[in-house]
This record gives structure tokens, sequence and C-alpha cells, in this order.
């Protein structure tokens, strides 16, 4: 999906509406924004970024592994996709959920839990994405994307990833491609870090991908 596409479907999102009050004047500027629960909201760049390494076309069924505020479920759908959202954040998975209804996004769904176990009542994903940087690659998600699916997540340290591709072929086969460097907060939880910074991540997983790795599984 080209660039102008996605930026045109970006431009029906009122981005204002998915910060607080006091820094709506900020919305559009190209950098993160907290909203709350220690979350931000991506940078109108990283928004792009991320739509654009997921090859959409239109029409497929996403999960997205962050809600945050809603915004980037907002574009996907914008963008002709069936999205399925989870965050684990409580405030922020309601105040998404109302703010996605009143403007009339339908073709989201959002739901409270821990997004790396993904949403396996509507599995398998055409495409999946994650909003937080992660250590490695949580099992359940390569599980649950369909054959000749595409997953996008940053993977590497708490400060600095590298976002990768991952692609399951029809044959079942994994194959990533490493893109841009990037910045994300962490994962928390099982598949993630701790909540606390100083507290030891959880085991590498066997096989898992890392920055500038080659073939995965």
């Amino acid at each position: 999906m080209s660039r102008d596409r996605i930026l045109k479907a970006m431009s029906r999102v009122p981005r204002e509406r998915f910060v607080s009050p006091t820094l709506e004047s900020l919305a559009y500027a190209d950098y993160p924004l907290p909203i709350g629960g220690e979350q931000t909201i991506s940078s109108f760049e990283t928004v792009v970024l991320l739509c654009t390494a997921l090859l959409l076309r239109g029409g497929e069924r996403v999960l997205e592994v962050g809600t945050g505020s809603g915004y980037q479920a907002a574009v996907l759908a914008e963008l002709g996709c069936k999205v399925y959202s989870v965050e684990r954040v409580a405030e922020l998975s309601r105040g998404a959920r109302k703010l996605l209804d009143r403007l009339g996004y339908l073709r989201v769904l959002v739901r409270l839990g821990d997004g790396a176990d993904g949403w396996p009542e509507y599995a398998p994903f055409d495409r999946i994405v994650v909003t937080a940087a992660c250590p490695d690659v949580p099992r359940p998600l390569t599980e649950q994307l369909a054959h000749g699916g595409i997953l996008v997540l940053p993977v590497g340290g708490r400060k600095s990833q590298r976002l990768v591709r991952i692609t399951r072929r029809m044959s079942g086969q994994f194959m990533q491609a490493a893109l841009d460097q990037c910045n994300f907060v962490p994962l928390l939880g099982k598949w993630g870090w701790a909540e606390e910074p100083h507290c030891a991540r959880v085991p590498r997983l066997s096989g898992g991908v890392l920055p500038g790795g080659g073939p995965w599984g």
C-alpha cells in the first residue's frame, strides 16, 4: 500500500481526539506523546512506518498488540482492515473503546488483556502488529499468524530496537526481514519485561528473532 494512500487514511482520523486535551496543539507533531499508563501515542511517521511495513492491500484481519489511545487501530480501519486490538492497561482499553465507538469505528474490536497472547478466538490473522518493544518474538503471535500472513514488531533492547517483518509462507515456514531502527516503549508481561525496570528479563525463546538475523523457524 502506498504512502499516499496511508497518509490519506490518516488525514481522515482526528488525531487530536486521541491525546489529552492539554496536548491537542501537539497532536500532529512528529514525536510520541504521553497518553497515561506510562504509554505513548506513536509519532506520525512511526504510524506510517508500521502501516507500510505491514504491506496492506485492504480487507485484512489485523491483530494489534497494544491499543494505546486507539489511534493506530482507527488508521488501520480507515485502510479497510478489520482490527482486533488488545491492551493490558485497563484505563487505556476503556478509553480507546469509548472513543472509537464515538467516532464510528465499528470495524475495531478492543479487549483488555496481554496482547502478546494474541486473541485465539479470532485467529488466524492476516496481519499482526506489535506497538511495544519485544526482547524476542512472542510465540503465540507466530502461532496465530495465517499462512501468507505478516507480523511486524520491534525487537531488541528496552531502549533501542530494530523493526522486524516476519512472513509466514504458505508452506508454513517463517522468514524475517530487518527494517528500520526504532524506539518503542517496552512490552511488559510474560513475553516481555517485568514491571520493575531492574528485574531480569524473561528467558530467551528458542529460535527467537534478533535484529539482523536470518530465517526464523
